[in-house]
């Protein structure tokens, strides 16, 4: 209850500086390398039609790091996540301080309960986050990844009371976007149940897209195979990805996400006992 009504205060604090703007995108991450590998040219597509982006990531990098200690890494890894977000058009990006690797260690409701505070503050039309039901992606992306895509059921204003109190009632994004964080979609990973499957074309972003991911030195370095130059390594990297997955959607770069759009009208569990007028 502390850390929400913190949340909240810090989040009151920031809106009199610079509000937030309704109707744009949140983010969400464990890294900042996991949302610009995913998704950050889709992103830069959005800023440039004129929406906000706002990205929340919950890892605070203490473990990305080659010969820093703890503190050190954080630090860096925080700059370096603002400046990649600059260099996208991020309207913000928010740290939530999670100790790296330790994310399963936390209580689901406690992150989801701050993910749905934050719906309520930012109140976005679309939520971006890893996708966890693919296979081979860190454990702190599938958490947070898991808690993300549970935390719009907590939309009406009977959840967070205290928040509703606060004027601040019920809210979720109505558009939601999966993305694997660092390699295409597998067979039978990708527009499964009531989930579409597209391809973005992110020509006309993918500068931006390599000039955010070098802003990632320190991670790029710890993530780099040994004896190579990292930032080349991340750029050859995130090229190939690109070009990997626009030849399966007919792009020369693109990105790809699981996406569930507004619902469409009376669930099937709802139209199964209707009865025919008479």
């Amino acid at each position: 209850m502390r850390l929400i009504l913190g949340l909240l205060l810090t989040a009151c604090a920031l809106q009199a500086v610079e509000p937030p703007e309704s109707g744009g995108v949140l983010v969400v991450a464990a890294s900042a390398r996991d949302y610009v590998l995913g998704a950050g040219g889709a992103l830069a597509k959005r800023i440039d039609a004129g929406a906000p982006v706002y990205v929340v990531i919950f890892g605070n990098g203490d473990k990305s790091a080659v010969g820093l200690s703890p503190s050190e890494a954080r630090k860096r890894n925080r700059a370096e996540a603002e400046a990649a977000g600059r260099k996208l058009g991020v309207r913000e990006t928010l740290f939530l301080g999670y100790s790296e690797g330790y994310l399963a260690q936390i209580s689901s409701s406690e992150l989801r309960n701050q993910l749905m505070a934050l719906f309520r503050i930012y109140k976005p039309d679309e939520l971006f986050f890893p996708d966890w039901y693919v296979h081979y992606i860190s454990d702190d992306a599938y958490r947070v990844g898991r808690m993300a895509e549970e935390a719009p059921y907590g939309g009406g204003s009977l959840f967070l009371q205290e928040y509703t109190y606060m004027d601040r009632g019920g809210y979720a994004p109505r558009e939601y976007f999966f993305y694997a964080p660092d390699r295409p979609y597998r067979e039978r990973e990708g527009g499964e149940g009531r989930a579409d499957f597209v391809g973005e074309d992110v020509g006309s972003t993918f500068a931006r897209k390599l000039a955010a991911l070098a802003e990632l030195a320190t991670s790029n370095t710890a993530w780099a195979k040994p004896g190579l130059d990292a930032s080349s390594y991340a750029r050859g990297f995130a090229t190939e990805l690109a070009e990997t997955i626009g030849r399966r959607h007919g792009y020369a770069r693109a990105e790809e996400f699981n996406h569930l759009g507004r619902g469409g009208g009376v669930p099937e569990h709802v139209r199964e006992h209707a009865r025919s007028a008479r």
